[in-house]
């Protein structure tokens, strides 16, 4: 798909696929274009160049979706369970479906005590949880979650965790839009990272770690010995705490760092070999 603004090109010939019961990582910096494919996806903005796929058809004709904006949708002066029954309403859900679904969103996000609160009344993280309720109301086929985890804390991550992955197991096609890489790398089994409205990297997270060119050695020990190494061999180095964590280009063994380590009698308590994580692979791609 591509699409323009005037001379701006935001979606440059994008193109991916989603499998049934996967989740699916639209990853990039603001301002990347993920928002504008999310928007072509549901038919909001239409694409210049290439068209929207479901299930081998053109559009998503005959598919249910629920979607999650990354900015609330909440009426603030609504109490809660009253507006998930209007969005039920408008998916043309019947009276005692909606009740059912209503009643079991509110338990499953532990919110049923603020069924009859007006929903500007309550925290961020408890309106984010409404806002994923009424996105997942109807029982949609395909589920897009703009920064789903914002505002939630640790407990409610977890919570919204559990959710997504029993989802997955129900077979939805999910589509997650993130900064939170670390969240990413739990769901998401295939990513596209986007810039200035291209792909920069597409395809199996794996593939793409191992593709990667850089692996890491994380090391525990004498920690100011290690760190003197490191700039005496010009190696460079990121710290975390108490531990030293040194690229790798693939062709250097890291036995030969350790070696070199065991040669100047440096204390070291704990070696582990690292693939990148997506943070690094993002921040190295993307990051200016």
């Amino acid at each position: 798909m591509s699409k323009k603004y005037g001379d701006k090109t935001v979606v440059d010939q994008l193109s991916f696929s989603v499998s049934s019961g996967e989740v699916f990582g639209l990853l990039g910096r603001n301002g990347a274009g993920k928002t504008t494919t999310i928007k072509m996806m549901l038919g909001l903005v239409t694409p210049d160049e290439g068209s929207v796929m479901w299930r081998r058809e053109n559009g998503l004709k005959g598919a249910s979706f629920g979607y999650l904006p990354e900015e609330r949708g909440l009426y603030p002066k609504a109490k809660v369970a009253d507006q998930l029954s209007y969005f039920a309403r408008l998916e043309g859900m019947n009276k005692q479906t909606i009740k059912k679904s209503v009643d079991y969103w509110l338990d499953r996000f532990e919110i049923a005590m603020y069924r009859n609160k007006m929903a500007g009344d309550l925290s961020k993280g408890n309106q984010q949880k409404v806002q994923l309720a009424a996105t997942l109301i109807h029982n949609p086929d395909l589920i897009i979650l703009d920064e789903p985890f914002s505002g939630l804390d640790p407990v409610n991550t977890n919570l919204l965790t559990d959710v997504i992955l029993e989802e997955k197991q129900k077979g939805k096609v999910i589509i997650m839009s993130s900064h939170q890489m670390e969240q990413v790398e739990k769901f998401c089994k295939e990513v596209v990272i986007m810039k200035d409205g291209h792909a920069l990297l597409t395809g199996d997270l794996d593939e793409i770690k191992n593709s990667y060119g850089l692996m890491y050695l994380s090391l525990y020990g004498d920690i100011d010995r290690i760190i003197s190494f490191c700039h005496v061999h010009g190696y460079g180095f990121e710290q975390e705490e108490k531990r030293i964590i040194i690229p790798l280009k693939k062709e250097e063994e890291p036995l030969t760092v350790l070696s070199h380590l065991r040669n100047e009698e440096i204390s070291i308590t704990e070696v582990t070999y690292l693939q990148p994580t997506l943070h690094q692979i993002f921040v190295e791609k993307v990051g200016s």
